[in-house]
């Protein structure tokens, strides 16, 4: 199976191509470009011209998509913007444009998190993402041609991430970005669509 894995250098991306990698054909891409493939999520030009360079795959799994942590009456119209462009729009995106560079039976794989259904200060632009892809994974799944699948992952903080966020999630249970790998793992390789896997809530 050949597996696009988007955001491969994250902590995330990191642990779901190093997963996939010992039983897929796993092409990487990222914004930094210090991968296989450079891809702006943001921009449909550089989605469009990634997939034309990847061709046909089995499967996407999207690890990427960022938002600041604010107040709400700290953010700037910019910064809600590009929080709905970067994180929710740019994994539509993905999805949009992949639909015919994925195979028949194939899937696509987004990422969420804890905060679409918990709440935090200064999370409510991840609240709006992770909510917004949530809904669209459901939304979509019961249209998406040649027996296509989508699902969601939705992880709590990230062990590796402890030092950089505990002030942000306190009091939440880590998890290893290996157990959500496992989820994204589930999804390319099971049979479910329209579904959020939690890890760690």
């Amino acid at each position: 199976m050949k597996v696009l894995v988007v955001g491969a250098t994250g902590t995330l991306g990191t642990a779901v191509t190093t997963l996939l990698s010992a039983r897929h054909d796993v092409v990487t891409a990222s914004r930094s470009g210090k991968t296989d493939v450079a891809v702006d999520i943001t921009d449909p030009e550089s989605v469009a011209a990634m997939y034309a360079q990847v061709g046909r795959v089995d499967a996407v799994a999207c690890a990427a998509g960022g938002v600041p942590f604010k107040a709400i009456g700290e953010l700037t119209h910019a910064e809600v913007k590009r929080a709905a462009l970067d994180k929710l729009l740019g994994q539509v995106e993905l999805v949009r444009g992949g639909l015919d560079f994925v195979a028949d039976n194939g899937s696509f794989t987004l990422i969420t998190g804890i905060l679409s259904g918990e709440a935090i200060p200064t999370g409510s632009m991840a609240s709006m993402a992770n909510g917004g892809i949530d809904a669209f994974v459901r939304g979509v799944a019961i249209e998406l041609p040649r027996g296509l699948r989508i699902n969601s992952v939705s992880p709590t903080m990230f062990t590796e991430s402890l030092e950089a966020y505990d002030t942000f999630f306190p009091g939440f249970p880590p998890v290893d970005a290996a157990a959500a790998a496992m989820a994204y793992r589930r999804s390319v390789e099971g049979g479910q669509t329209g579904q959020n896997f939690r890890v760690g809530w």
